[in-house]
């Protein structure tokens, strides 16, 4: 076979290294950040071999944004290519693999610049390079490589697939450091109290345990007095408890005030690695995922030797079954005479005669899931950050055959055709019924393109009866095309639906697919009714949050069809599939409401960067979104608003009567640019001057509670007032920001110009304030209730506004407002500004550390990381359970759910939970198990006349009780 290599090379000089594209790389910097990102940016990649698993470690690490790709390759494609290599097509044959493809990973990353080679490789070539990873080698080409490259420090990477087995191997040299193990935030710690003493002691004020370890390093900052510590180098704490560390001898440092913010330090580690020819014999090495298959796993360890040998001597792959039977027996011999060094106490001779009659299967689940795990390890060995593995990782899914020996269908030889890859393990009566299957796809986003794309080349619905569904409501926008890599530039703002049915059916013609733009709620039951879902053979979600999940599963379950799910948060991912009848829905949302901020800690005793930026995204929503909407609404509105209870009522009809009356009539809607600089203006001083005087009226520093103790500790940090100074430049960021925003939503135009805001800021009269010893403070969210009681006062107030709202000169159309959407994705529209500059101007008033634009974005719009690697390899998984529900397997020990981390390359496999059984009864039926047959017979021949359309079923037949609404056929149930 064809050697194929991916190559990596690093440049040292830093000039070259380009301003990283935020925009474009949005999500992937919350998984890699800038400075791994940088490193990546010097590295140019070779990669040898434009089969399946090559286009895919390709593809993987062009999007992930190395310096440079060059796609290299001698052979010519084939049809067994069009299996699982995406950017082929059938007029491709006969041509070069690495020339067909090139234009397509060209177009995948503007910032990466993709060339193609036909020439061959050799190790002149390889000393230019960082990182070398082959795939689809012979064992003699991996140990002369890797010799090479392990002399001369080169990273060096083994993928290997055959049929429905996976091999990966990593040798980084003999010392590879490696920055961050794990990518995981540094533990930090905002509330201490220090104590002078030998050893020094830290102490948390608040009531987070401690994530530190004895032996950990940490560097302090924010220490009023004690200042020693902010400049000293990162120190080993000891002592370790729930609440507190030592530290070294304190006692000579300045007396200690108040604050300080502790931040652990990650250490680097130094990794050694083995030879390949070293690390066969090394069965240590062998990383095992799945552990109800460690003695297959050592026994294919064997296998792939074997099988390089076998096709040394043969100069092919062994065959199928019926027309070379005696290939498997060849390659059990030859792993037997392995094993007489290896001496495995049990080898798995069944899985070796699998292995032998699949080898000459090319799957494009396979691909994605080693590929996505081998542009991983590209990724580390540029990046430096995550743990490599260490040193084989050996993956099967043979659980996708078939279940009885009697079921398998005897797979052939290539017969022309873009499926001979998976027709030579699975046979050509199961390629026809995957064509025939109908599947709806929800969700074209990450995990829903990598789907899109297995299915054109599995052939999932490609035939005459068979069709894909799909829909996303969502439209394409330029921090997409880093993962979903079906889009492009051009098409940013189309739908993401449209667009990948378009991509796809460029991949394979012969797909057969309907995109819609629909929401998958309760709102599109209309579209998504009973006939839709009994149509389908099965579902596949590839969604972003909870709620639309659980909605799915709820209708799969109540149509008894079988459903796909996956999903990925950065470095992390899991799969899950839900078999009727067999194995446990997804079920209801289980995750905790009530983690919210307590609205006191938001409104007044703030401790935390989290805590400042919801408190600055609520005021955005309040100022710029709410209350304009609420002055567009009809004028039944403060009738229905005065029913809320009096103090919301208040706020809410307070704001509206604001933004209708003029400023020079009391109110606080502009008539010009100017007038928005002066709202701004006063907003900012009423935020971080007035209102923290007003708390500090209320509470002074050294206030004390009801039993003696000091106020303003723990959590309560003792704010200061900011004064506004226009030559600052966070000051200046609100302002413009807040002033454009306030301008928009009335439709005055603004301006960035911030020295003609300043000559604004000259001519903007700020009131006078004094604190009021009147107002209450609410120390708990307990006591922000009680407060809403009705009071005389109130109900003046209320009814004066009443008054006012009526009047017929604010109810004229041009009244009109325009509410503001937050986009945390477009750097234009003064959204993350203002973010950005609410919540650090908030924190400076609490001694919070600031947090920069990225980080800000992050929390505030509440970003899930992502790359492409853990989507390629969750898609993988999950299209191999399809595998498994197109062919009906009915036994839950052939399924499998998956949890991977790939920082440590750690990946578990299980078997997905037992679906429950109940007792149930009812006065004229005996009790007996809940089972589907007995219930369907149940529902026929005593409560209903078949076939209904909905009906509610008696309590007595829920485990749960209730009423619960069932759609029936005539000849199935669906709960």
């Amino acid at each position: 076979s064809v050697c194929a290599l991916v190559v990596v090379r690093c440049h040292s000089n830093m000039s070259e290294i380009d301003q990283i594209d935020e925009g474009f790389y949005s999500r992937q910097l919350y998984v890699l950040g800038h400075e791994a990102m940088r490193r990546m940016a010097r590295a140019d990649v070779l990669i040898a071999g434009m089969r399946g698993l090559g286009v895919e470690i390709a593809k993987n690490v062009i999007l992930s944004g190395v310096k440079s790709v060059t796609v290299q390759d001698e052979g010519q494609v084939v049809w067994t290519d069009l299996s699982s290599q995406f950017f082929l097509k059938e007029s491709h044959l006969g041509q070069n693999r690495a020339t067909c493809s090139l234009q397509q990973l060209s177009a995948l990353n503007p910032g990466v610049r993709v060339s193609a080679s036909t020439e061959p490789l050799d190790e002149e070539l390889l000393l230019q390079f960082q990182v070398v990873v082959l795939t689809g080698s012979s064992l003699s080409d991996q140990k002369c490589f890797n010799e090479f490259c392990h002399l001369n420090g080169i990273k060096f990477i083994v993928a290997d697939t055959k049929g429905l087995c996976g091999q990966l191997f990593c040798d980084f040299g003999k010392e590879f450091e490696v920055l961050d193990q794990d990518g995981e935030k540094p533990a930090t710690v905002i509330n201490i109290t220090l104590f002078q003493a030998n050893p020094g002691v830290v102490l948390f004020t608040d009531d987070r345990q401690s994530t530190f370890s004895d032996g950990s390093k940490v560097s302090f900052s924010e220490v009023r007095g004690m200042t020693e510590l902010n400049s000293i180098d990162p120190v080993d704490i000891k002592d370790c408890g729930k609440y507190s560390f030592s530290i070294g001898d304190t006692s000579a440092f300045s007396q200690y005030e108040r604050g300080g913010v502790v931040t652990e330090v990650k250490q680097p580690c130094v990794l050694t690695f083995k030879t390949l020819n070293e690390a066969l014999l090394d069965h240590t090495l062998l990383k095992m995922n799945d552990y109800g298959k460690i003695h297959r796993h050592r026994t294919l360890h064997l296998a792939f030797q074997a099988l390089h040998g076998f096709v040394e001597k043969e100069q092919r792959l062994p065959g199928p079954r019926s027309q070379v039977g005696e290939d498997a027996d060849a390659l059990l011999a030859i792993v037997g005479k392995l094993n007489t060094v290896t001496q495995l106490e049990q080898l798995d001779e069944a899985a070796v005669r699998t292995f032998s009659y699949t080898a000459r299967g090319d799957l494009a689940p396979i691909n994605a899931f080693i590929g996505g795990l081998a542009a991983q390890e590209v990724i580390k060995a540029c990046s430096r950050k995550y743990t490599p593995l260490n040193q084989w990782l050996y993956f099967d899914a043979l659980e996708c055959l078939p279940e009885e020996e009697d079921e398998l269908t005897e797979a052939t030889l290539s017969k022309g055709t873009r499926y001979d890859g998976q027709i030579a393990v699975f046979g050509p009566a199961f390629q026809e019924k995957l064509e025939r299957q109908k599947y709806f796809l929800v969700g074209a986003g990450a995990i829903g393109c990598e789907l899109f794309k297995n299915f054109a080349l599995m052939g999932l619905g490609a035939g005459e009866e068979g069709r894909i569904t799909v829909t996303d409501m969502d439209f394409i926008e330029r921090s997409n095309l880093n993962r979903q890599f079906l889009f492009r530039s051009q098409d940013i703002g189309k739908p993401k639906s449209e667009v990948a049915a378009r991509a796809v059916r460029e991949m394979n013609p012969q797909m057969n697919i309907t995109a819609h733009q629909d929401r998958l709620d309760p709102g599109s039951e209309g579209v998504y009714d009973y006939d839709f879902f009994m149509g389908l053979d099965g579902v596949a979600a590839a969604l972003d949050n909870m709620e639309a999940r659980v909605y799915l599963d709820g209708r799969c379950v109540q149509h008894q069809k079988a459903l796909l799910e996956g999903g990925t948060s950065g470095l992390q991912g899991h799969t899950l599939v839900v078999v009727p009848n067999l194995t446990k829905s997804y079920g209801r949302d289980t995750s905790s409401s009530n983690e919210g901020i307590p609205l006191c800690t938001l409104k007044n005793f703030p401790h935390r960067i989290e805590h400042t930026l919801q408190w600055a995204r609520d005021q955005f929503e309040g100022l710029f979104k709410q209350t304009p909407a609420n002055v567009n609404l009809d004028k039944g509105f403060v009738e229905r608003t005065l029913g809320l209870g009096d103090a919301e009522a208040l706020e809410v009809l307070g704001g509206l009567w604001s933004s209708l009356e003029d400023m020079e009539a009391g109110g606080q809607r502009p008539r010009s640019w100017e007038d928005c600089v002066s709202w701004a203006r006063c907003q900012w001083e009423t935020l971080y001057n007035n209102d923290i005087r007003q708390l500090l009226h209320c509470f002074p520093p050294k206030a004390v509670t009801a039993a003696g103790l000091s106020f303003w500790t723990g959590s309560k940090i003792c704010p200061h007032p900011l004064t506004f100074d226009p030559y600052n430049t966070t000051h200046m960021e609100y302002v413009v920001a807040a002033a454009n925003l306030y301008g928009q939503i009335f439709g005055i135009s603004g301006t960035r110009d911030r020295a003609s805001v300043k000559e604004t800021l000259e001519r903007v009269h700020v009131p006078y304030f004094t604190p009021k010893s009147s107002v209450k403070i609410h120390l708990t969210d307990k006591e922000m209730e009680e407060e809403k009681q009705e009071d005389r006062d109130d109900k003046a107030r209320l009814e004066e506004l009443r008054r006012k709202l009526a009047s017929p000169s604010l109810k004229s159309s041009f009244m009109q407002m325009k509410p503001t959407d937050f986009e945390k994705d477009d750097d234009s529209n003064f959204h993350m500004d203002y973010i950005v500059a609410a919540s650090n101007l908030r924190a400076e008033n609490y001694d919070i550390p600031a947090a920069d634009r990225h980080k800000s974005k992050g929390i505030a719009g509440s970003i899930i990381p992502a790359i492409a690697t853990t989507t390629a390899a969750v898609a993988g998984l999950m299209c191999l359970e399809l595998y498994k529900l197109v062919q009906g397997h009915q036994k839950i020990s052939s399924y499998r759910t998956a949890y991977m981390y790939l920082p440590v390359t750690h990946i578990v496999f299980a078997q997905p939970t037992q679906a429950k059984t109940f007792e149930v009864s009812n006065s004229s039926l005996h009790p007996h198990i809940f089972s589907y047959n007995r219930f369907k017979k149940d529902i026929q021949s005593k409560m209903f006349a078949a076939p209904l359309q909905a009906r509610l079923l008696p309590s007595e037949y829920l485990p749960f009780g209730g009423n619960q609404i069932l759609e029936l056929p005539s000849a199935s149930f669906s709960l």
